[in-house]
């Protein structure tokens, strides 16, 4: 009979608190986490790809969601795009602060571009999650 070799489980290391700020910072300012650890290059590439598709999506008259049930489906449907949009961190609160990009527009309706805008600003926040979980990595030593 051939013995079982039992699986030793390798010493998983904790995690250390300052990747978890890192990680909020990243959420928070897209590209804040990267300009904490010095990574020049991904704070721009990364963090301004998130900026980026941000103003391009207000710009082409996106729309963004939260939980009033004002735009026209029911609240459940909502919360998906909305967690989306919460990607964006600052730029989302700021931007519902002020009620842009939040409140029902005839004319922003009526552009040939808004649902290029509802894309853009999509991706904008789960492009920074990525963004912030890249960071998060490099913080905790897990990725170079």
């Amino acid at each position: 009979m051939v013995k079982a070799e039992k699986m030793q489980a390798e010493p998983v290391e904790p995690t250390p608190g300052s990747a978890w700020l890192i990680g909020a910072a990243a959420w928070f300012v897209p590209g804040a986490g990267h300009l904490l650890l010095h990574r020049w290059g991904r704070a721009a590439l990364m963090g301004g790809a998130v900026w980026l598709s941000f103003f391009l999506g207000l710009t082409m008259g996106g729309h963004m969601f939260d939980l009033s049930t004002g735009q026209g489906s029911s609240t459940l449907l909502q919360v998906p795009p909305m967690i989306a949009n919460l990607g964006t961190g600052i730029l989302y609160i700021v931007s519902w602060l002020l009620g842009k990009g939040f409140a029902d527009d005839p004319v922003r309706a009526a552009l040939a571009t808004y649902e290029y805008g509802n894309t853009f600003l999509l991706i904008a926040g789960l492009l920074n999650y990525l963004t912030m979980l890249d960071a998060f990595d490099v913080a905790a030593g897990r990725k170079p």
